[in-house]
C-alpha cells in the first residue's frame, strides 16, 4: 500500500525557482536536504521537490488538489503569476500555471 508521494519538478535555475515556487506556495521551502534540492511539504507524507537539473528542466507536471480554486486563482494573480483562470477539466475545474522553465502545475478542485 502506498503511504505518501513526493512529486519532483526539474528546473534550470534553483534561485529563480525558489522565488517563483515561494510565491505559488505562499511560503519558503520546508527543507533543503542537499545542494540543488528544495522541498515543500503539504502533509506528513506528501509534497513537492524542486530539483536543479538543467538538462531535464521544463518537462515536469504536478497536479495538486485545491479546496478553493477561485481563491487560489486570486492569490496567484496578486503574486504576479499569470494564468487563464479556472477551467473545466476531468469532471472538476482546473487552474493551470507554468513555471519559468515551462513545468506545469495544475490545481484541481470544484
Amino acid at each position: 500500500m502506498f503511504t505518501g508521494l513526493m512529486a519532483s519538478i526539474t528546473v534550470k535555475d534553483q534561485d529563480q525557482a525558489r522565488d517563483w515556487y515561494t510565491k505559488v506556495f505562499e511560503r519558503e521551502p520546508d527543507a533543503t536536504p542537499m545542494r540543488g534540492l528544495l522541498e515543500w511539504h503539504f502533509g506528513s507524507e506528501f509534497g513537492i521537490q524542486v530539483w536543479a537539473e538543467p538538462q531535464r528542466a521544463g518537462c515536469s507536471t504536478a497536479v495538486i488538489g485545491e479546496s478553493d480554486l477561485d481563491a487560489r486563482a486570486a492569490r496567484l494573480a496578486a503574486a504576479g503569476i499569470d494564468h487563464g483562470g479556472p477551467q473545466p477539466g476531468g469532471g472538476q475545474r482546473i487552474l493551470q500555471i507554468a513555471d519559468p522553465d515551462g513545468n506545469r502545475i495544475v490545481f484541481s478542485g470544484k
